[in-house]
């Protein structure tokens, strides 16, 4: 009965009474905790949506790859499939080969000769690989800190309006020289309202960056065995 009582108040506008009696910088932080909560939320289903083309495209492209006779066939559908950091990696590792072959080929060596990679080659080709990388998953990676961030620090802009909220509480106690409910009530609503934004703008954030950074992960581990993979056949097929 009581939880039905609260339920009732919370929403037959207290909530907005508590906010018409707030102080400005009290308002402030709850501005503050509000875009914060928003901007995170919009982030983590953006990445819900993008992480789940990634991992659409990753697998295509793997069962593409593994099928295929030559890497060079897979150049068009690398292009095509652009959401899996996969097909970057591939093409950076294809373009960087199909360079070094071409440089051969303009100083004068012979068709067996330029389709034998040297081991300089390869540490070359190694190295532009773990370089795109890092590249594609970056740009997986943006935008995810800002939900670190919100998760860090709401918690403690929702502590800082609770400590403006009960100062304004003793400030009307010392004003009016009375310490009845009717004097502190406004500013320990005001406190426990923004208690209650910054935990709602943080948790959901702490679960959002964890859950990302574990797809991130994932798709780490995926592209590091995929440029392994690029690299065995490379060594295979021209060394």
């Amino acid at each position: 009965m009581e939880l039905n009582i609260v339920s009732v108040g919370f929403f037959s506008g207290g909530v907005w009474q508590i906010i018409g009696q707030t102080s400005l910088f009290g308002l402030i932080i709850l501005i503050i905790l509000v875009v914060l909560s928003l901007v995170s939320w919009s982030i983590m289903f953006n990445k819900w949506r993008s992480f789940r083309k990634v991992e659409e495209e990753s697998w295509a492209f793997l069962n593409l790859y593994r099928k295929a006779g030559k890497i060079s066939d897979l150049v068009g559908q690398a292009k095509a499939l652009r959401n899996t950091p996969l097909s970057g990696v591939f093409l950076e590792g294809y373009n960087e080969v199909s360079d070094i072959i071409e440089n051969k080929k303009a100083d004068g060596a012979t068709e067996n000769q330029q389709l034998l990679l040297s081991q300089k080659e390869i540490d070359m080709v190694e190295m532009t690989l773990e370089r795109a990388r890092v590249e594609e998953i970056s740009l997986l990676e943006k935008s995810v800190v800002f939900l670190a961030t919100t998760a860090n620090a709401s918690p403690f802009l929702g502590l800082l309006g609770t400590v403006v909220g009960v100062m304004d509480s003793f400030w009307s106690i010392g004003q009016r020289g009375s310490a009845s409910l009717a004097v502190v009530a406004p500013g320990i609503a005001e406190a426990l309202l923004a208690t209650i934004v910054g935990l709602g703008a943080a948790i959901p954030a702490v679960i959002g960056f964890n859950w990302a950074n574990n797809k991130l992960k994932g798709f780490n581990d995926k592209v590091s065995n995929f440029s392994l993979e690029f690299l065995v056949r490379i060594k295979k097929d021209l060394t």
